[in-house]
């Protein structure tokens, strides 16, 4: 009888020759015609004989080792379990790429609005797959998603998007039974400070605005893109609102936009008296429901960037953004002494730590007070009869 596997015993096998070992039934070393030794347990499942590689001797594997996990498979074994399935079964196990073809199939698209399922979509089109998609979802590890993450420093805000979307895409894997519980790659991994960016316009801006805006309507820029734009001023709607505005949410008798969904759900928003002059002489479109007509028949318009870009070059408002137009909505609500959560509403936050940054635009009381104690010790010093300024009630 043959006595157990030895580095020796190995090292002098000849290709095409099996050798076993003397203690552990059927662990054996097959020799292949290249030279390479592997390691192999041979064993009957189901009235099946099968054959389950263990490893390389010398990647890692020496007889030793082999031995040792032969009778970690074999415990397996006499468990009612079959190692070379459960084998297969990793080395079949999902791809990132499939498992995120599930989830926007299986979990996106029926859970997730239409516009962040096409948003979340895209990003793993043109970022996220591209860098993990051929990983098996069981093995990526924190620093696949660290380097990842690292690779996108330019763009920290979008970095820090995805970063969340795959963290939420590995605690749906965990729930799927593709990854450990609690396993998730994402956790510890360093989001990039985000500064928030607050661009409100001034009056003197918004002066400049309306006079490209007139420039631009009288030198043949569509009605509906100048009619878009004044509507994200004066209504503080999101873009995305009035791009997908139709005629039935339009109620111009109440003075109301009765939208059925938004990104905070059904929502209605006030229609002040501009605004209403804008939808009341827009041309409407017999074929075409959509408030904001695009080229295409019956389509909304799709993209506002490109006129944007045109119309606050014309201003001198380079760095304006289309969403800067809400940001101004609400900055000059607040100056105007409106309440936060009265801002929040028309707005529609869904927060009032949203609102929050508004704060700063609305008087602050200490500064009517100052004014107020300063006016009266000038007005000592120079003689004259104090005048107390009184403070103007906040709503």
């Amino acid at each position: 009888m043959a006595g157990k596997l030895t580095k020796r015993r190995v090292d002098a096998a000849k290709p095409g020759e099996t050798i076993w070992d003397g203690e552990i039934k059927g662990l054996g070393v097959r020799v292949w015609a290249s030279g390479a030794r592997s390691y192999v347990l041979k064993y009957r499942r189901g009235g099946v004989q099968r054959w389950l590689t263990i490893g390389v001797h010398g990647d890692g594997w020496t007889p030793e080792k082999a031995r040792s996990e032969a009778e970690r498979l074999k415990a397996k074994i006499r468990d009612g379990l079959d190692p070379a399935l459960e084998a297969k079964a990793d080395r079949e196990a999902d791809s990132f790429d499939l498992f995120a073809d599930r989830y926007l199939k299986d979990y996106a698209a029926l859970h997730k609005k239409a516009s962040t399922a096409k948003e979340e979509t895209r990003a793993l089109k043109n970022h996220i797959r591209p860098a993990l998609g051929k990983y098996r979802v069981k093995d990526i590890q924190r620093g696949d998603i660290a380097r990842f993450h690292q690779s996108m420093k330019e763009t920290p805000y979008a970095a820090n998007r995805y970063l969340a979307l795959l963290s939420h895409m590995f605690n749906i894997a965990e729930d799927w039974g593709l990854r450990p519980e609690n396993s998730n790659p994402c956790r510890r991994v360093k989001k990039y400070k985000e500064i928030a960016r607050e661009r409100f316009l001034s009056p003197d801006e918004l002066a400049r605005l309306g006079g490209a805006l007139s420039h631009a309507e009288k030198f043949g820029e569509s009605p509906y893109v100048t009619a878009a734009i004044r509507l994200l001023l004066f209504t503080g709607a999101r873009l995305s609102e009035i791009l997908t505005l139709r005629w039935e949410f339009v109620d111009l008798d109440a003075g109301f936009l009765r939208l059925p969904d938004s990104k905070t759900g059904a929502k209605t928003i006030a229609l002040p008296a501009p605004a209403k002059e804008i939808l009341s002489t827009l041309p409407r479109q017999s074929d075409n429901p959509h408030v904001i007509c695009g080229a295409k028949r019956g389509a909304a318009l799709v993209n506002l960037q490109k006129p944007w870009r045109r119309i606050r070059t014309e201003a001198g408002l380079a760095d304006v953004r289309l969403h800067d137009l809400r940001h101004s909505f609400a900055s000059v609500a607040a100056a105007g002494g409106m309440s936060l959560p009265l801002i929040g509403s028309m707005l529609g936050h869904s927060q009032p730590q949203t609102t929050a940054r508004y704060a700063h635009f609305a008087d602050d009381p200490r500064q009517a007070a100052a004014n107020s104690v300063a006016a009266s010790i000038a007005a000592s010093m120079s003689g004259g009869k104090a005048r107390i300024i009184p403070m103007r009630k906040r709503g």
